[in-house]
């Protein structure tokens, strides 16, 4: 069984931040939507674990 891991683990994670966000600069609401989607798509692809991925989706609809 996997799980997913929600304690800091990005090394340089202001500057991952800093990243994210140029990525975004000006881009429309529309695109920078887009971007997240890919975004997403792509990690999740990477990560490639589906009861990992399962947890992300509920860890994340389940914060804020």
């Amino acid at each position: 069984m996997s799980d997913l891991n929600l304690k800091p683990n990005i090394a340089g994670a202001d500057d991952f931040y800093a990243a994210l966000l140029g990525a975004h600069e000006g881009l429309s609401k529309e695109d920078s939507d887009a971007l997240n989607a890919r975004l997403v798509l792509i990690l999740a692809n990477h990560v490639g674990d589906r009861e990992v991925l399962d947890q992300a989706l509920d860890a994340a609809r389940n914060t804020g």
